[in-house]
Protein backbone atom coordinates (compact mmCIF):
# COMPACT_ATOMS: atom_id res chain seq x y z
CA UNK A 1 0.00 0.00 0.00
CA UNK A 2 2.85 2.36 0.78
CA UNK A 3 4.41 1.75 -2.63
CA UNK A 4 1.09 2.32 -4.34
CA UNK A 5 0.62 5.68 -2.60
CA UNK A 6 4.12 6.70 -3.59
CA UNK A 7 3.51 5.90 -7.28
CA UNK A 8 0.18 7.76 -7.18
CA UNK A 9 1.82 10.81 -5.61
CA UNK A 10 4.49 10.78 -8.30
CA UNK A 11 1.86 10.68 -11.07
CA UNK A 12 -0.06 13.61 -9.53
CA UNK A 13 3.07 15.79 -9.25
CA UNK A 14 4.76 16.29 -12.62
CA UNK A 15 8.53 16.38 -12.65
CA UNK A 16 9.59 19.94 -13.46
CA UNK A 17 13.20 19.28 -12.77
CA UNK A 18 15.12 19.56 -9.53
CA UNK A 19 13.48 21.78 -6.93
CA UNK A 20 15.55 24.51 -5.36
CA UNK A 21 16.68 23.78 -1.84
CA UNK A 22 15.49 26.18 0.85
CA UNK A 23 17.92 29.07 1.10
CA UNK A 24 19.81 29.08 4.36
CA UNK A 25 20.27 32.39 6.09
CA UNK A 26 23.95 32.99 6.52
CA UNK A 27 25.05 33.59 10.09
CA UNK A 28 28.56 34.86 10.57
CA UNK A 29 28.32 34.83 14.36
CA UNK A 30 30.67 32.54 16.16
CA UNK A 31 27.65 31.00 17.84
CA UNK A 32 23.93 31.15 17.26
CA UNK A 33 20.79 31.36 19.35
CA UNK A 34 19.63 28.28 21.18
CA UNK A 35 16.58 28.28 18.89
CA UNK A 36 18.86 27.40 15.99
CA UNK A 37 20.41 24.53 17.89
CA UNK A 38 23.41 26.40 19.24
CA UNK A 39 24.11 28.23 22.45
CA UNK A 40 24.43 32.00 22.21
CA UNK A 41 27.43 33.62 23.85
CA UNK A 42 26.46 36.10 26.57
CA UNK A 43 28.71 39.07 26.01
CA UNK A 44 30.02 41.14 28.90
CA UNK A 45 29.10 44.83 29.18
CA UNK A 46 31.40 47.19 27.31
CA UNK A 47 34.57 47.80 29.34
CA UNK A 48 33.63 45.32 32.07
CA UNK A 49 36.56 42.98 31.41
CA UNK A 50 39.31 45.48 32.28
CA UNK A 51 37.32 47.51 34.79
CA UNK A 52 38.75 47.12 38.34
CA UNK A 53 36.59 44.75 40.36
CA UNK A 54 35.94 46.92 43.41
CA UNK A 55 37.09 49.90 45.41
CA UNK A 56 37.90 50.54 49.04
CA UNK A 57 35.10 50.73 51.64
CA UNK A 58 33.39 54.04 52.37
CA UNK A 59 31.61 53.85 55.74
CA UNK A 60 31.41 50.06 55.28
CA UNK A 61 30.03 50.45 51.73
CA UNK A 62 32.05 48.66 49.04
CA UNK A 63 31.67 50.01 45.47
CA UNK A 64 31.92 47.24 42.89
CA UNK A 65 31.28 46.36 39.28
CA UNK A 66 28.50 43.85 38.62
CA UNK A 67 29.37 40.19 39.28
CA UNK A 68 28.59 37.90 36.33
CA UNK A 69 27.27 34.37 36.78
CA UNK A 70 28.67 31.25 35.11
CA UNK A 71 26.58 31.74 31.96
CA UNK A 72 29.13 34.41 30.95
CA UNK A 73 32.13 32.08 31.35
CA UNK A 74 32.49 31.41 27.61
CA UNK A 75 33.19 35.10 26.97
CA UNK A 76 35.32 35.73 30.09
CA UNK A 77 38.80 34.18 30.49
CA UNK A 78 39.34 32.39 33.83
CA UNK A 79 41.65 35.11 35.12
CA UNK A 80 39.07 37.82 34.42
CA UNK A 81 36.00 36.18 35.96
CA UNK A 82 34.17 37.95 38.77
CA UNK A 83 31.22 36.02 40.18
CA UNK A 84 29.32 36.34 43.45
CA UNK A 85 31.44 33.56 44.96
CA UNK A 86 34.64 35.35 43.97
CA UNK A 87 33.29 38.60 45.44
CA UNK A 88 32.63 36.89 48.78
CA UNK A 89 36.03 35.17 48.84
CA UNK A 90 37.90 38.34 47.89
CA UNK A 91 36.22 40.43 50.58
CA UNK A 92 36.65 37.73 53.25
CA UNK A 93 40.37 37.64 52.54
CA UNK A 94 40.35 41.37 53.29
CA UNK A 95 38.49 40.71 56.55
CA UNK A 96 35.11 41.90 55.30
CA UNK A 97 31.87 39.88 55.33
CA UNK A 98 29.07 41.06 53.05
CA UNK A 99 25.61 41.23 54.58
CA UNK A 100 23.75 43.34 52.01
CA UNK A 101 24.01 43.65 48.23
CA UNK A 102 22.34 46.58 46.45
CA UNK A 103 21.97 46.12 42.69
CA UNK A 104 21.55 49.36 40.72
CA UNK A 105 21.61 47.84 37.22
CA UNK A 106 18.58 48.19 34.98
CA UNK A 107 18.48 44.55 33.93
CA UNK A 108 18.19 41.07 35.40
CA UNK A 109 20.50 39.26 32.99
CA UNK A 110 23.76 39.40 34.93
CA UNK A 111 22.96 37.00 37.78
CA UNK A 112 20.13 35.62 39.88
CA UNK A 113 19.51 37.22 43.30
CA UNK A 114 19.34 33.66 44.65
CA UNK A 115 23.14 33.55 44.40
CA UNK A 116 23.17 35.91 47.37
CA UNK A 117 20.02 35.01 49.29
CA UNK A 118 20.82 31.30 49.44
CA UNK A 119 23.94 32.13 51.47
CA UNK A 120 22.07 34.43 53.84
CA UNK A 121 22.96 37.75 52.20
CA UNK A 122 20.14 40.22 51.65
CA UNK A 123 19.73 41.41 48.06
CA UNK A 124 17.97 44.68 47.20
CA UNK A 125 17.21 45.65 43.60
CA UNK A 126 16.96 49.38 42.85
CA UNK A 127 16.77 49.57 39.06
CA UNK A 128 18.34 52.76 37.69
CA UNK A 129 18.79 53.76 34.08
CA UNK A 130 22.43 53.93 33.06
CA UNK A 131 22.27 56.24 30.06
CA UNK A 132 20.75 59.66 29.48
CA UNK A 133 19.42 59.92 33.03
CA UNK A 134 20.58 60.13 36.63
CA UNK A 135 18.93 57.93 39.29
CA UNK A 136 15.56 59.26 40.40
CA UNK A 137 15.10 60.87 43.82
CA UNK A 138 12.85 58.04 45.00
CA UNK A 139 15.58 55.52 44.16
CA UNK A 140 18.09 57.60 46.14
CA UNK A 141 15.71 57.69 49.13
CA UNK A 142 15.38 53.91 49.00
CA UNK A 143 19.14 53.43 48.78
CA UNK A 144 19.95 55.68 51.73
CA UNK A 145 17.22 54.09 53.85
CA UNK A 146 18.36 50.53 53.08
CA UNK A 147 21.97 51.33 53.99
CA UNK A 148 21.05 53.19 57.19
CA UNK A 149 18.64 50.44 58.27
CA UNK A 150 21.29 47.79 57.63
CA UNK A 151 23.93 49.70 59.61
CA UNK A 152 21.44 50.10 62.47
CA UNK A 153 20.85 46.34 62.56
CA UNK A 154 24.60 45.74 62.62
CA UNK A 155 25.29 47.96 65.65
CA UNK A 156 24.98 45.16 68.27
CA UNK A 157 27.42 42.97 66.31
CA UNK A 158 31.09 42.85 67.25
CA UNK A 159 31.98 42.34 63.59
CA UNK A 160 29.55 44.43 61.54
CA UNK A 161 29.04 43.27 57.98
CA UNK A 162 29.51 45.38 54.87
CA UNK A 163 27.26 46.61 52.08
CA UNK A 164 28.26 45.80 48.49
CA UNK A 165 26.87 48.30 45.97
CA UNK A 166 27.18 47.80 42.24
CA UNK A 167 25.86 49.14 38.97
CA UNK A 168 27.47 47.87 35.75
CA UNK A 169 30.97 49.24 36.33
CA UNK A 170 30.63 50.61 39.87
CA UNK A 171 31.39 54.25 39.14
CA UNK A 172 28.60 56.58 38.01
CA UNK A 173 25.36 55.22 39.46
CA UNK A 174 27.20 53.65 42.39
CA UNK A 175 29.13 56.86 43.07
CA UNK A 176 25.99 58.96 42.69
CA UNK A 177 24.24 56.94 45.41
CA UNK A 178 27.22 56.89 47.77
CA UNK A 179 27.72 60.66 47.46
CA UNK A 180 24.05 61.14 48.33
CA UNK A 181 24.55 58.88 51.35
CA UNK A 182 27.57 60.87 52.51
CA UNK A 183 25.72 64.15 52.09
CA UNK A 184 22.83 62.92 54.22
CA UNK A 185 24.86 61.29 56.98
CA UNK A 186 28.01 63.39 57.29
CA UNK A 187 28.72 67.10 57.45
CA UNK A 188 30.43 67.54 54.10
CA UNK A 189 30.09 69.40 50.82
CA UNK A 190 29.40 67.80 47.45
CA UNK A 191 33.00 68.45 46.42
CA UNK A 192 34.33 66.68 49.52
CA UNK A 193 31.98 63.73 49.00
CA UNK A 194 32.98 63.44 45.33
CA UNK A 195 36.66 63.47 46.30
CA UNK A 196 36.13 60.76 48.93
CA UNK A 197 34.49 58.50 46.36
CA UNK A 198 37.15 59.23 43.73
CA UNK A 199 39.90 58.29 46.20
CA UNK A 200 38.24 55.00 47.13
CA UNK A 201 37.04 54.11 43.62
CA UNK A 202 39.29 55.85 41.05
CA UNK A 203 38.64 57.79 38.92
CA UNK A 204 35.29 58.40 40.63
CA UNK A 205 32.18 59.64 38.83
CA UNK A 206 33.14 60.48 35.25
CA UNK A 207 29.78 61.66 33.86
CA UNK A 208 29.36 65.43 33.93
CA UNK A 209 25.56 65.33 34.20
CA UNK A 210 25.79 63.15 37.33
CA UNK A 211 28.19 65.59 39.00
CA UNK A 212 26.10 68.60 38.01
CA UNK A 213 22.93 66.92 39.31
CA UNK A 214 24.52 66.42 42.73
CA UNK A 215 25.50 70.09 43.05
CA UNK A 216 22.04 71.18 41.91
CA UNK A 217 20.23 68.85 44.30
CA UNK A 218 22.12 70.10 47.33
CA UNK A 219 21.86 73.76 46.31
CA UNK A 220 25.61 74.21 45.93
CA UNK A 221 27.35 76.34 43.31
CA UNK A 222 30.93 75.14 42.78
CA UNK A 223 33.65 77.45 41.56
CA UNK A 224 34.26 74.97 38.76
CA UNK A 225 33.26 71.42 37.91
CA UNK A 226 36.10 69.05 37.13
CA UNK A 227 35.01 65.79 35.54
CA UNK A 228 37.55 62.95 35.24
CA UNK A 229 38.12 61.65 31.70
CA UNK A 230 36.47 58.41 30.66
CA UNK A 231 38.71 55.52 31.82
CA UNK A 232 40.79 53.68 29.22
CA UNK A 233 39.01 50.41 29.96
CA UNK A 234 35.70 51.98 28.86
CA UNK A 235 36.90 52.31 25.27
CA UNK A 236 34.27 51.86 22.53
CA UNK A 237 34.05 48.75 20.38
CA UNK A 238 32.14 48.23 17.16
CA UNK A 239 31.13 44.58 17.48
CA UNK A 240 30.75 42.02 20.24
CA UNK A 241 31.45 38.28 19.98
CA UNK A 242 28.03 37.77 18.41
CA UNK A 243 28.81 40.31 15.70
CA UNK A 244 26.43 42.90 17.10
CA UNK A 245 27.02 46.49 18.16
CA UNK A 246 27.76 46.82 21.85
CA UNK A 247 25.56 48.97 24.02
CA UNK A 248 27.12 51.65 26.18
CA UNK A 249 25.42 50.27 29.28
CA UNK A 250 22.88 47.70 30.43
CA UNK A 251 19.64 49.47 29.51
CA UNK A 252 18.98 47.70 26.22
CA UNK A 253 20.16 44.24 27.24
CA UNK A 254 17.69 41.75 28.68
CA UNK A 255 14.75 42.76 30.82
CA UNK A 256 14.84 46.36 31.92
CA UNK A 257 12.76 48.53 34.16
CA UNK A 258 10.22 50.84 32.51
CA UNK A 259 11.36 54.34 31.70
CA UNK A 260 9.95 57.09 33.88
CA UNK A 261 7.26 59.33 32.46
CA UNK A 262 8.48 62.70 31.25
CA UNK A 263 8.08 65.51 33.75
CA UNK A 264 5.77 68.34 32.78
CA UNK A 265 7.09 71.80 33.61
CA UNK A 266 3.65 73.09 34.53
CA UNK A 267 2.76 75.40 37.37
CA UNK A 268 2.18 73.85 40.79
CA UNK A 269 -1.35 74.07 42.17
CA UNK A 270 -2.56 73.82 45.76
CA UNK A 271 -3.54 70.18 45.33
CA UNK A 272 -0.29 68.95 43.77
CA UNK A 273 1.71 66.39 45.74
CA UNK A 274 5.10 67.74 46.76
CA UNK A 275 8.33 65.94 47.50
CA UNK A 276 9.58 62.45 46.73
CA UNK A 277 8.24 59.14 47.98
CA UNK A 278 10.09 57.32 50.77
CA UNK A 279 10.07 53.56 51.51
CA UNK A 280 7.04 52.15 53.32
CA UNK A 281 9.10 50.90 56.27
CA UNK A 282 10.66 54.32 56.71
CA UNK A 283 7.19 55.84 56.99
CA UNK A 284 6.57 53.86 60.20
CA UNK A 285 9.92 54.98 61.62
CA UNK A 286 9.13 58.62 60.88
CA UNK A 287 5.71 58.30 62.53
CA UNK A 288 7.39 56.93 65.63
CA UNK A 289 9.76 59.91 65.71
CA UNK A 290 6.82 62.31 65.54
CA UNK A 291 5.02 60.52 68.36
CA UNK A 292 8.14 60.73 70.50
CA UNK A 293 8.67 64.44 69.81
CA UNK A 294 5.07 65.20 70.74
CA UNK A 295 5.00 62.91 73.79
CA UNK A 296 2.09 61.19 72.14
CA UNK A 297 1.28 57.50 72.60
CA UNK A 298 -0.68 56.02 69.66
CA UNK A 299 -3.75 54.01 70.56
CA UNK A 300 -2.66 50.95 68.62
CA UNK A 301 -4.51 51.67 65.40
CA UNK A 302 -2.65 50.67 62.27
CA UNK A 303 -3.06 54.15 60.77
CA UNK A 304 -2.86 56.52 63.72
CA UNK A 305 -3.47 60.11 62.68
CA UNK A 306 -1.06 62.88 63.38
CA UNK A 307 -2.53 65.01 66.22
CA UNK A 308 -4.27 68.02 64.72
CA UNK A 309 -3.74 66.71 61.20
CA UNK A 310 -7.28 67.33 59.96
CA UNK A 311 -9.27 70.38 58.84
CA UNK A 312 -11.14 72.31 61.51
CA UNK A 313 -13.52 75.14 60.62
CA UNK A 314 -13.50 77.82 63.28
CA UNK A 315 -17.25 78.00 63.84
CA UNK A 316 -18.86 78.33 67.26
CA UNK A 317 -19.27 74.56 67.66
CA UNK A 318 -15.64 73.75 66.90
CA UNK A 319 -14.43 76.57 69.12
CA UNK A 320 -15.88 74.57 72.00
CA UNK A 321 -13.76 71.59 70.91
CA UNK A 322 -10.64 73.72 71.15
CA UNK A 323 -11.52 74.39 74.79
CA UNK A 324 -12.24 70.74 75.53
CA UNK A 325 -9.36 69.03 73.68
CA UNK A 326 -5.72 69.85 73.10
CA UNK A 327 -4.84 70.42 69.45
CA UNK A 328 -1.28 70.70 68.18
CA UNK A 329 -2.36 72.43 64.97
CA UNK A 330 -5.45 73.30 63.00
CA UNK A 331 -5.62 72.86 59.26
CA UNK A 332 -7.61 74.79 56.72
CA UNK A 333 -10.23 72.82 54.82
CA UNK A 334 -9.25 73.77 51.25
CA UNK A 335 -5.97 73.23 49.43
CA UNK A 336 -3.09 71.19 50.80
CA UNK A 337 -1.24 72.02 53.98
CA UNK A 338 1.72 70.17 55.41
CA UNK A 339 3.69 69.95 58.58
CA UNK A 340 7.41 69.33 58.33
CA UNK A 341 9.72 66.98 60.17
CA UNK A 342 13.29 68.31 60.07
CA UNK A 343 16.02 65.70 60.55
CA UNK A 344 19.75 65.59 59.99
CA UNK A 345 19.36 63.36 56.92
CA UNK A 346 16.52 65.34 55.37
CA UNK A 347 13.20 67.16 55.64
CA UNK A 348 9.88 65.39 55.33
CA UNK A 349 6.46 66.86 54.61
CA UNK A 350 3.57 65.33 56.60
CA UNK A 351 0.10 65.42 55.08
CA UNK A 352 -3.26 64.99 56.80
CA UNK A 353 -3.08 61.21 56.24
CA UNK A 354 0.17 61.07 58.23
CA UNK A 355 2.13 60.16 55.10
CA UNK A 356 5.65 61.45 54.51
CA UNK A 357 7.44 62.72 51.42
CA UNK A 358 11.02 63.97 51.36
CA UNK A 359 11.88 67.48 50.18
CA UNK A 360 15.39 68.81 49.72
CA UNK A 361 15.65 71.80 52.04
CA UNK A 362 18.49 73.00 54.24
CA UNK A 363 18.21 74.23 57.82
CA UNK A 364 21.79 74.86 59.04
CA UNK A 365 22.44 74.64 62.78
CA UNK A 366 25.15 76.52 64.65
CA UNK A 367 26.00 73.66 66.98
CA UNK A 368 26.32 70.13 65.62
CA UNK A 369 25.31 68.82 69.04
CA UNK A 370 21.89 70.47 68.82
CA UNK A 371 18.89 68.18 68.49
CA UNK A 372 18.50 67.06 64.86
CA UNK A 373 14.72 66.52 65.16
CA UNK A 374 12.09 69.27 64.90
CA UNK A 375 8.45 69.42 63.82
CA UNK A 376 7.18 72.72 62.41
CA UNK A 377 3.82 73.85 61.07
Amino acid sequence: EREERRRKLKRDQPDDGPRPRPQQVRNDHATQNKIGGYKRVKETPQGWMDCPASGQPIDKIIPSKVPLDETFNESVPPGKRYSSKQVVNKQRKAGRDIGLVIDLTNTSRYYSPAEWTKQGTKHVKIACRGRDAVPENEAVNTFVYEVLAFHERQKPSRNPKYVLVHCTHGHNRTGFMIVHYLMRTQLSSVTEALNIFAQRRPPGIYKTDYIQALYTFYHEIPESITCPPTPEWKRPSDLDLNGEAKQDDDDDNGESAPSPDPVDDKAITNDDVLGDAVPFDQQDILRGICFKLLDFVPNGRANAQFPGSHPVSLNSENLQLLRQRYYYATWKADGTRYMMLIMRDGCFLIDRNFCFRRVQMRFPIRNVNDTPYQVVD
